[in-house]
């Protein structure tokens, strides 16, 4: 019995380990993608803005 509840705190133990590793990689990539669009919409504008001011000339 004492090895089943040995077995089972450790099972515990690294489960919750993976879980939460698993957590910050999501986190991780939702704020990547929240960069990157980010980032899109910045250079689009500014691209935007190049154009308008090659037009002017």
């Amino acid at each position: 019995m004492n090895n089943l509840i040995l077995f089972l705190n450790s099972f515990l133990s690294y489960l919750l380990l993976f879980v939460i590793m698993i957590a910050l990689v999501v986190i991780a990539c939702i704020i990547g993608v929240k960069m990157r669009k980010s980032k899109d919409v910045r250079l689009q504008a500014e691209a935007v803005l190049e154009e308008e001011e090659a037009a002017e000339s």
